[in-house]
């Protein structure tokens, strides 16, 4: 059984666990992807305890996602004028293609519904293969963007819609 844990911002050993957990699953999969160097810079500024803590002061709720007291993956994700952007969608490699993607993004629409939303946003790299996987789940890629995240980096993104 998979549930869905708030991360609690006041203790510092969730925010911990939380980092790790990121960092692992991100450096996994992004490492091969945009390179050790680029990513390390990517997990300092978006997945370090300092900015998770940053991200929670402006409005990023995290949730664990837990299979029988194992943390598999994590969400993040806001809520915008017009819409809900969902900033982290992960799973560990040994978890994928289980099933699980659907009950993520199903937790994200009630929480969409709640809020009154009936978009969700995102943004995934070019050459992510996890494309197919926001395509399987009803995203529609609305257009492409190129952001610039500082020291030379770019995050060259498609950018993806889900209607509830």
């Amino acid at each position: 059984m998979v549930t869905f844990r708030f991360l609690d911002s006041h203790n510092d050993d969730e925010i911990t666990r939380m980092s790790k957990l990121a960092t692992s699953i991100v450096r996994e999969h992004y490492d091969p992807l945009l390179g050790k160097e680029q990513n390390d810079y990517m997990l300092e500024l978006f997945q370090s305890e300092r900015a998770i803590r940053e991200q929670i002061k402006h409005g990023y709720e995290y949730y664990f996602v837990d299979r029988c007291g194992e943390d598999i993956g994590f969400i993040a994700f806001y809520e915008r004028e017009k819409d809900i952007y969902l900033s982290k969608f992960y799973l560990k490699r040994c978890e994928r293609k289980k099933g699980y993607s659907k009950l993520m993004l199903g937790f994200v629409i009630d929480k969409a519904e709640e809020k009154g939303k009936k978009t969700i946003e995102l943004n995934v790299n070019k050459y992510n293969d996890a494309v197919m996987i926001y395509e399987k789940l009803g995203f529609v890629r609305v257009r492409d963007e190129k952001n610039d995240i500082g020291h030379g980096y770019y995050m060259d993104d498609f950018v993806y819609d889900y209607y509830l």
